[in-house]
């Protein structure tokens, strides 16, 4: 702390109230992390993926992910492509604030796969009877 500024009682180091869960989402949808922080002064939250800064719409007005208000980072839709999967990974939020920082706990974005079925014999089946399939 420099000699001008004086730390108060009533403030406090930031810290984690609500921690990033696993999610898996379908390409070209929307998604959320959540993620929420305390502490006085109210915490800055910033938003990691493999250890690199999350881009968001206050950098980049364009960003397909938003910082919301509560903290929590909202993918607009989720891109995913054949070479380039630029949402998938393992996310972390940070808050600081002049007390300190810290970091929520590890949740990973993956984006489903489409499960597609191909028969190469014909089979009959009853409505609403089983068909067995071996793998």
């Amino acid at each position: 702390l420099s000699s001008g500024s004086r730390l108060r009682q009533e403030d406090t180091p930031p810290r984690i109230v609500e921690h990033p869960s696993d999610l898996i989402v379908s390409k070209g949808e929307p998604a959320t992390l959540n993620c929420k922080a305390e502490g006085r002064p109210t915490p800055t939250v910033e938003w990691y993926k493999d250890g690199e800064r999350v881009e968001t719409d206050r950098d980049n007005p364009r960003s397909q992910r938003m910082l919301l208000p509560s903290g929590s980072l909202f993918f607009l839709r989720i891109v995913h492509g054949r070479r380039s999967k630029p949402d998938e990974g393992s996310y972390v939020c940070v808050a600081r604030n002049y007390l300190g920082e810290a970091v929520s706990h590890n949740a990973s974005l993956e984006v489903a796969s489409k499960c597609s079925i191909c028969c190469y014999f014909h089979h009959h089946v009853w409505c609403g009877s089983t068909l067995n399939i071996g793998v």
